[in-house]
């Protein structure tokens, strides 16, 4: 057993020890047998979940369990039930320190005077934590949403975006994105990605741009889907580049030799579906005798994430063309080696799947994954420049079966001439 699921137990375990007291002192009037029929079953879930997850650590035989119905399922489990009472738990604790801050006041005005004279009376149903109860039904019903309608409710995005120094024969150059497939989450849901594929050729694109995580870990999640994906079409081609799931590293392998092999298994899979694969390379497209080059590197992210990309070797591979497109897979690299540094016009990105949660609402547009990714989904743009980094937030999904906020995004890119 590792430390580290060790250690997220206790930390589950407090959690619900905190917000057990709020559940407890709102059903303590119930009769009996309701009552700890409702302690019964609040206590049953975490340890089915802990139960199940340390098995599947421990004993299971299954060899890519992160794409596993079972993986998923906990996922699910887990989002369902922890959100929830994440909202009870932030209650409950404003709810005791403004008790704390009242008995610090009352002992401060009035040193003789015990703070609660009226303990007793006072109840873990008061306003704050009550409201928290009630607020923590709007993620549970969210996530559901999210599980079944949200991760297969594909969007549209459209962007137009003008450059200066654009060859005048691509004005109107049409590129369709997507990226973050996770295809091992997507086994028995075939016909979904059907639909997505259709909904790509259906906006005549002239390039398809993939931009990495075809899978969760190994080559062999793609067996039976390589016919699928190979009916992507685009004038000029579909290219693609590797995300930090692609290389495998988060998969327990024999030895060195069994991840390199599946590494190249994974990139011949690519030549067979008709993908151009780009590591650390560039193509050249011409167009009435005017050229673009289209950038492509191997993963590179902060720590602890690989950074196997080297910009530098596909800037020479582009040559002398003066207008260039980068498919990058970590949005972070824009702002490390892109942004300010070189004459690329056109970054995209994708790897933070909008954390598959987001709230969309009033005007605000946020993300947990914020925090980590300040770049986490959109159009963004350097200083006043002409430079700038598109963030898909990914077709697939993997973990939490679901997207609440985040819809699975096609994005479509016309290039214009100024």
């Amino acid at each position: 057993m590792s430390i580290r699921f060790i250690i997220f137990s206790f930390i589950l375990v407090l959690i619900d020890l905190y917000v057990f007291r709020a559940i407890r002192a709102h059903v303590i009037n119930l009769d009996t047998w309701l009552k700890y029929s409702i302690y019964i079953a609040f206590w049953s879930l975490p340890l089915i979940f802990l139960s199940v997850s340390f098995y599947y650590l421990n004993f299971a035989q299954e060899t890519n369990f992160r794409s596993s119905k079972l993986f998923l399922f906990l996922g699910a489990f887990f989002v369902l039930f922890t959100l929830p009472k994440l909202i009870i738990l932030t209650a409950q604790f404003l709810e005791d320190i403004s008790k704390l801050m009242a008995f610090l006041l009352k002992k401060l005005s009035n040193p003789d005077q015990l703070l609660y004279e009226n303990a007793d009376k006072i109840s873990r149903s008061e306003f704050i934590t009550h409201i928290g109860l009630i607020l923590s039904v709007i993620p549970f019903l969210a996530s559901i949403y999210g599980i079944l309608v949200g991760r297969f409710n594909f969007s549209i995005i459209r962007k137009k975006i003008k450059f200066s120094n654009l060859p005048k024969a691509f004005s109107g150059f049409r590129i369709v994105q997507f990226s973050d497939l996770h295809i091992g989450s997507l086994k028995g849901h075939e016909d979904k990605l059907i639909e997505a594929i259709e909904l790509m050729n259906a906006q005549n694109p002239d390039v398809v741009f993939f931009t990495g995580d075809i899978v969760n870990n190994i080559a062999a999640e793609l067996d039976g889907w390589e016919n699928i994906l190979s009916k992507i079409k685009a004038k000029y081609g579909v290219f693609s580049i590797l995300g930090n799931h692609d290389y495998g590293e988060y998969f327990p392998w024999k030895n060195e030799e069994d991840k390199k092999n599946n590494l190249n298994n994974l990139i011949a899979r690519h030549q067979q579906m008709g993908f151009k694969l780009l590591l650390n390379d560039a193509a050249i497209i011409e167009k009435s005798g005017e050229r673009i080059a289209i950038l492509g590197v191997e993963n590179w992210g902060k720590r602890p994430f690989p950074q196997y990309g080297n910009l530098n070797k596909a800037l020479e591979r582009a040559g002398d063309v003066p207008f260039k497109l980068l498919l990058s897979h970590d949005p972070t690299h824009f702002d490390e080696k892109v942004a300010g540094k070189t004459d690329i016009a056109l970054t995209f990105s994708g790897h933070t799947h909008g954390m598959q949660f987001a709230i969309n609402f009033g005007g605000i547009n946020w993300s947990p994954v914020s925090w980590k990714y300040p770049k986490w989904g959109g159009l963004y743009q350097h200083k006043d420049k002409e430079q700038y980094l598109y963030v898909n937030i990914g077709l697939g999904y993997i973990g939490f079966p679901g997207r609440v906020g985040t819809n699975p995004e096609i994005t479509v890119f016309e290039l214009q001439n100024i």
